[in-house]
């Protein structure tokens, strides 16, 4: 158990590349050259993380450190996995919340939203090519939640439910297939965010981020449009400049992409702030796990549940294109960011093997450059 504890701290301190990469990090190396987990309760971990809601990669990690030790197992992993790229982004958000208002900072900040914006795209593509595929009924479902989010601008969990309705009714429902109280801290600057303390968003913030984690299926950029529609609109806790800021912090450090919601937190209310967001988004799913894991063989194969799981999966699929539309309006304001967008659109399809943190710094660096330029 040690050595799988401190395997999870060292992927989740270096390992780059979003949910499908770190799934793919940890079939390799702990079931094919180190045998640690077997082949079948690997692909069963996958198979729950896929069917729900929340970041896939943690649920997986979390679901393996259940195999080996039970419920301490699941929790220790959880740390392990999830606590060094928290590290990195309270690291990341002080530093922004300094010194954020620095030309320089803004600059940088300028390239990286639009490389976003691309990389959004791109994940919208695979997620809906490896989901919704070719199938009449889920690429309508695509396109109804597309369409929607990108109207209203917001993420809408009825859409996803009807769409899991839908799929479900259609698809697997045939003869065939009958077979925040007042919280007191004495420190402010533990809830201290870019407007000053906020001890009275503590519990909304706590509610909200746990909602991300209960109903957002898709996992990775999945939760974008999710949290695009509380964050800016609902709760107008960020502007649309902090808000694509924060999917950009969650882009440049490793572990699983929700780990945005940090940033969000810390620049809302502090690290406490940042503590709260992360439990809450992170707690529905580990829930999930030691709740269902042992019962999950007896259910798994269920047509019914894998339909559902579909329809919400494509809905996951659109809001994520809605989003892409949604924010780049306002990431792409000029031929600059028109440029940068494309030619890291073109490099994540041509050049797949360039991280994704890579293409996002250097972005930022084209940013900064051309701000200077023009300032010049």
């Amino acid at each position: 158990m040690r050595d799988l504890l401190l395997y999870f701290l060292r992927l989740g301190t270096f390992g780059f590349g979003g949910p499908i990469a770190l799934a793919g990090y940890m079939q390799r190396d702990l079931v094919e050259d180190r045998r640690w987990i077997s082949k079948q309760d690997y692909l069963e971990g996958l198979a729950l993380s896929q069917l729900s809601p929340g970041p896939l990669a943690a649920q997986l990690a979390m679901y393996l450190g259940w195999v080996r030790a039970g419920i301490a197992g699941a929790t220790a992993v959880a740390v392990a996995f999830v606590g060094p790229s928290f590290a990195m982004v309270l690291a990341i958000s002080w530093l922004y919340v300094s010194f954020g208002g620095l030309a320089w900072i803004e600059a940088v900040f300028y390239g990286i939203g639009a490389a976003v914006i691309a990389i959004i795209v791109r994940s919208a593509y695979k997620l809906a090519r490896t989901t919704v595929g070719k199938d009449p009924l889920l690429i309508a479902l695509f396109a109804l939640s597309g369409i929607v989010t990108a109207w209203t601008e917001k993420e809408i969990i009825w859409i996803f439910i009807g769409c899991g309705l839908a799929a479900l009714l259609i698809k697997a429902w045939r003869p065939s297939a009958a077979t925040a109280p007042v919280v007191f801290l004495p420190f402010s600057w533990l809830v201290s965010g870019l407007r000053g303390p906020a001890s009275g968003e503590l519990w909304r913030i706590a509610w909200y981020f746990a909602e991300a984690g209960a109903f957002v299926f898709g996992s990775g950029l999945a939760i974008v449009p999710f949290l695009h529609g509380g964050v800016v609109d609902d709760f107008h806790w960020l502007t649309e400049r902090q808000f694509l800021d924060a999917v950009a912090v969650a882009m440049i450090t490793p572990g699983p992409v929700v780990i945005t919601v940090a940033f969000i937190g810390f620049l809302v209310a502090g690290p406490a702030g940042a503590a709260l967001s992360a439990t809450g988004v992170f707690l529905p799913p580990y829930l999930f796990v030691i709740l269902l894991a042992p019962h999950f063989r007896r259910w798994s194969a269920n047509l019914k549940v894998k339909a559902f799981v579909a329809g919400v999966t494509s809905a996951a699929a659109g809001a994520i294109a809605g989003a892409a539309y949604v924010l780049g309006r306002r990431a792409i304001i000029d031929l600059p960011t028109a440029a940068i967008c494309l030619i890291v659109l073109v490099l994540l399809i041509k050049a797949r093997k360039i991280p994704e943190p890579v293409l996002i710094l250097g972005a930022g660096a084209a940013g900064l450059f051309l701000r200077q330029g023009v300032a010049r």
